[in-house]
């Protein structure tokens, strides 16, 4: 039995051992990524420790934050370096194969599922668009004088409650306006799970995280609607992109 383990970053059509060119090195654990060819579609793959990577070690692995993100590192590098060439569809960390022959089988049984996909990207770039409260969003306006009973305090609690409640409504009905918006340039829709305060290291709520899947000709046009919003007084609106469409790499009817 081999002591590795066929690791699959991404899979893609026309894929040559040029567009890996850079990547010696570059892999998981500093291995060099190579083609595994099937019929029309080549997978990316690497060899990684078979004693990091079987199902069991694994589990243990994903806990060490410091290993996850060394290896969340060089599978997005690998991702981008080739993507920034080529369309591909990108895998899920930590997609490992008993073998290259394993590989093979996978682009093979999937031949169909894949090509459906690398169509579906083909020409166009994941975009996200975030969008936060803008500082003090949350809070009701400050009392003019400081409550002098406890009665006076706590209606100005509740107060400060209604209008925080107020605020994120607000600033949620333009997330949805925007989003609107940004749905009809693009071809694609994703709604991420909005980021904690403590994730993005900033005193504002997020009240959208989405990602969009656009072609290249409505790239300017993205960009234009996202800057029209710079000066809007209630939240602030983040761009970022294009990426590699992680979000929309999917296969039909995968789980």
């Amino acid at each position: 039995m081999s002591d590795a383990l066929s690791y699959v970053y991404a899979v893609g059509r026309d894929l040559t051992d040029a567009d890996l060119a850079d990547l010696a090195g570059a892999g998981i654990g500093e291995g060099d990524p190579r083609l595994v060819v099937a019929g029309r579609l080549q997978a990316v793959v690497s060899d990684v420790p078979r004693a990091e990577f079987e199902a069991l070690s694994l589990d243990d692995r994903l806990e060490d934050l410091g290993w996850l993100a060394a290896t969340a590192r060089a599978h997005h590098h690998v991702v981008d370096s080739v993507g920034g060439r080529r369309t591909i569809a990108p895998l899920s960390l930590a997609t490992v194969y008993f073998d290259d022959d394993r590989v093979r089988g996978l682009l093979d049984d999937g031949a169909d599922a894949f090509a459906t996909v690398l169509d579906r990207l083909d020409g166009r770039a994941e975009w996200g668009v975030k969008v936060s409260m803008r500082p003090g969003g949350e809070r009701g306006e400050t009392p003019a004088e400081r409550p002098k009973t406890g009665a006076e305090y706590l209606r100005a609690r509740r107060q400060a409650l209604r209008e925080g409640d107020q605020a994120v409504s607000r600033a949620e009905a333009d997330a949805e306006e925007l989003d609107e918006a940004v749905r009809a340039l693009a071809v694609a829709a994703r709604r991420h799970r909005p980021q904690e305060q403590s994730l993005t290291g900033r005193p504002e709520r997020m009240v959208l995280n989405g990602a969009y899947l656009v072609d290249g000709t409505a790239a300017e046009a993205l960009t234009a609607l996202v800057a029209s919003w710079e000066d809007h007084p209630r939240v602030r609106v983040e761009l970022t992109g294009p990426w590699v469409p992680y979000s929309f790499a999917a296969l039909e009817g995968a789980s």
